[in-house]
């Protein structure tokens, strides 16, 4: 049972991380013979579900107000760096907890790049990176030991495989200085998924795993998720590690233990199968994504879906159920964010799913949609109406099974859009309030050298704070 592998730690230093509800998993090394088994972990046992209702909810991926997010990764809405996958809203996460930590961040699951795609080839399952960058962002930073977790959880390997494979053993083994900071409760916590994550490799005799480029943060949480067979349960640990606040919540769309490839439709009939392949096609697992000079799709996109090898021997489309989580968020939160990012990548795998239409064509709430600043791969040529179709035939799954589709107006899912000063995308204002949408909000901007124009994270979330409080700078 789950008492003869865990001890339960007790905390007597405030300035600690220990915390007396963490369940420490009992220490081994690569080296021993001690192994945990999966078969004593029942779903009984996985957290409950919380009841707190984050006013904010974006779609992936401050001050005293009290209203509730939910981010649609859709909250994908500034980086300092490239346009990884599941990350352009990272950058802006600090920003926001000084509005509100009352967030709800809606994730996809199909990611299948960099090291997640490894992990995903080896042991199979969801891809967690998305989830993983996210919880980081949120993470505690207060003290020398959160500042050091948050560290070792956000470390990469060197990308020479051998390099990278002799220090994830240094790292495994607990030699790593990563360590330095860091106290016996959360190392032996930390270091028992990691081996339970190696032990799980060594079982694979037929794959040989590269640590190239690898997140211990993604190593930790997917030894996690294969120990309790459970995603939820994992995120609930990664997030109780990394000292993410209470009422703060990062959803997986879908709640799955499978592995989900996303699929497109092009408007000239071609099917392209894989995330990657669809936004940013890279000719060596070692290349560094760049989505902004990725060339461009042979036609627009028409739909994304979902694709699944489970049960048969060849990718087929199939239809996942939403994670109810993210439903009822939707149903209690004051404002929906579909964030800055990749559209058909980040923020469309999470509308096409049968209630989430539905659900938010309901709300009488605030619905924004962050324009991106630059274009990428996916939306070359598009103005801002564009932007807004793609995420109403989205929602109302205008071509997906004719038995699920919908026919709400655009405005019924957005009301609001913000746009970066000085950003390549049209602001086709007339389009816009064809659509039913007249309230467009102007956003300083900044330029990042890599990516382009991006939102001042400042700036954005004080609008966002206007908008809630009434007061917004229309343009138009």
């Amino acid at each position: 049972m789950v008492d003869n592998l865990f001890k339960f730690s007790t905390c007597s230093s405030p300035s600690s991380l220990c915390n007396p509800l963490l369940p420490v998993p009992i220490p081994f090394s690569i080296s021993s013979s001690r192994s945990l088994s999966m078969a004593s972990i029942s779903p009984q046992h996985s957290p409950p579900a919380t009841s707190l209702h984050p006013s904010l909810l974006v779609f992936s991926e401050r001050s005293q107000l009290c209203s509730h997010f939910c981010i649609l990764n859709i909250l994908r809405l500034f980086n300092n760096r490239h346009f990884y996958r599941g990350t352009a809203f990272n950058g802006v996460v600090e920003e926001l907890k000084k509005l509100t930590t009352r967030v709800a961040h809606v994730l996809p699951v199909s990611d299948d790049g960099g090291s997640t795609a490894e992990i995903v080839r080896v042991l199979g399952g969801p891809a967690v990176g998305d989830i993983r960058s996210r919880c980081l962002r949120l993470s505690d930073q207060s003290s020398s030991e959160a500042l050091a977790v948050r560290t070792l959880l956000g470390y990469r390997l060197p990308l020479d495989a051998q390099e990278a494979k002799l220090e994830w053993y240094g790292i495994v083994e607990g030699e790593h200085p990563l360590w330095k900071d860091v106290s016996k409760p959360y190392r032996e916590t930390i270091r028992a998924f990691l081996a339970y994550f190696q032990n799980q490799i060594l079982r694979r005799t037929n794959e040989s795993f590269s640590f190239s480029n690898g997140s211990i943060g993604n190593f930790f949480f997917a030894g996690a998720r294969i120990f309790f067979q459970s995603l939820d349960a994992a995120i609930f640990l990664f997030s109780r590690v990394s000292q993410i606040p209470t009422e703060s919540l990062v959803l997986p769309v879908i709640s799955t233990n499978d592995r989900l490839t996303l699929g497109c439709e092009l408007w000239d009939g071609t099917i392209i199968r894989g995330q990657n392949e669809i936004s940013h096609p890279a000719s060596g697992s070692l290349q560094l994504v760049d989505k902004v000079n990725s060339l461009a799709l042979p036609s627009r996109i028409k739909r994304v879906f979902y694709m699944s090898s489970e049960g048969s021997n060849l990718l087929h489309e199939v239809f996942p159920t939403v994670n109810p989580s993210v439903l009822e968020q939707l149903g209690n939160v004051d404002c929906i964010i579909y964030g800055m990012g990749s559209l058909f990548t980040s923020i469309c795998p999470s509308l096409v799913l049968l209630g989430v239409g539905e659900i938010i064509a309901s709300r009488s709430c605030a619905k924004v949609l962050l324009l991106n600043g630059t274009y990428d791969r996916e939306t070359s040529g598009f103005s801002a109406s564009c932007f807004v179709t793609s995420i109403t035939d989205a929602l109302n799954r205008t071509y997906g099974l004719l038995n699920n589709r919908l026919k709400d107006n655009a405005s019924q899912y957005i009301n609001t859009v913000f746009v970066p000063k000085d950003g390549e995308i049209p602001v086709d204002i007339k389009c816009l309030a064809a659509q039913g949408i007249v309230h467009v909000v102007h956003v300083e901007s900044m330029h990042d050298p890599k990516v382009g124009i991006v939102y001042e994270p400042t700036s954005l979330i004080q609008a966002l704070a206007d908008l809630l409080s009434g007061v917004t700078n229309k343009i138009g």
